[in-house]
């Protein structure tokens, strides 16, 4: 059964970030045999000067395949607990994708448009049956941590952190390979145009798919007769 792992605020400036963290969470549950991680995608949220963040106020949501919800809770709580940077206000939510309600999708969007409260996250999780839970500080990363939950679910927002095999990924590939052994679903322009499926692209050393219309998607763009990944500018933009 297919859940998302919402975490945020989990670092300090001194420390690795939160996206570092999930990574760290994803292996060691695979490890204990307790899910299956899908995919770890990172959502940036509004900056503003009312928001306390560490350096982009964003989160990130973990995809996983489990059958043992109560022990993925109680395993991701105890490793943030252990693992999180000291004055951090780590939160944690966990939700089944297919009830995921629509207010918790629009909570998503609005984090990242207006300023949200950690009474209106604590609310809109308790009504709508989603755990939820400030482990550290003032707990406020319980915003950022429902609000990835939604904006993963909606399908249109922030883009890959890991997948598995991704991050192997080296030199010019065909989309092909890119797609099965990265388990990227689509490789196309940013004109929406899909590249076939022996076509080569390099890779690069940044390989980030963005989240679009529910598929990890990669944009590519033509120089001199070869594909290549659009430039990290340029992957930060569609996907913030």
């Amino acid at each position: 059964m297919k859940y998302l792992i919402g975490i945020d605020d989990t670092d300090n400036l001194e420390s690795r970030g939160t996206g570092h963290r999930v990574r760290m969470l994803a292996d060691w549950l695979a490890e204990n045999k307790l899910a299956a991680p899908l995919g770890i995608t990172r959502h940036q949220l509004l900056v503003d000067p009312q928001i306390p963040y560490t350096s982009h106020n964003s989160s990130a949501c973990m995809s996983v395949d489990t059958d043992h919800a109560g022990d993925v809770w109680e395993a991701a709580r105890e490793f943030l607990l252990r693992e999180s940077a000291v004055g951090s206000d780590a939160g944690l939510g966990l939700a089944a994708w297919e009830a995921v309600p629509p207010c918790v999708c629009a909570f998503g969007v609005r984090a990242k448009q207006v300023v949200l409260t950690l009474l209106e996250a604590e609310q809109t999780a308790l009504d709508n049956g989603i755990r939820l839970e400030g482990l550290t500080g003032t707990g406020g990363g319980v915003i950022g941590a429902l609000a990835a939950i939604g904006l993963r679910h909606v399908g249109e927002d922030g883009r890959f952190l890991w997948l598995p095999g991704l991050r192997e990924l080296q030199g010019k590939l065909p989309v092909r390979q890119i797609c099965s052994q990265g388990h990227v679903d689509r490789i196309c322009t940013v004109e929406e145009f899909d590249l076939p499926s022996e076509t080569l692209v390099d890779v690069g050393e940044w390989v980030r798919p963005v989240l679009h219309g529910g598929r990890a998607t990669l944009y590519v763009e033509e120089k001199n007769h070869e594909w290549f990944i659009i430039s990290k500018d340029r992957i930060k933009s569609p996907s913030n």
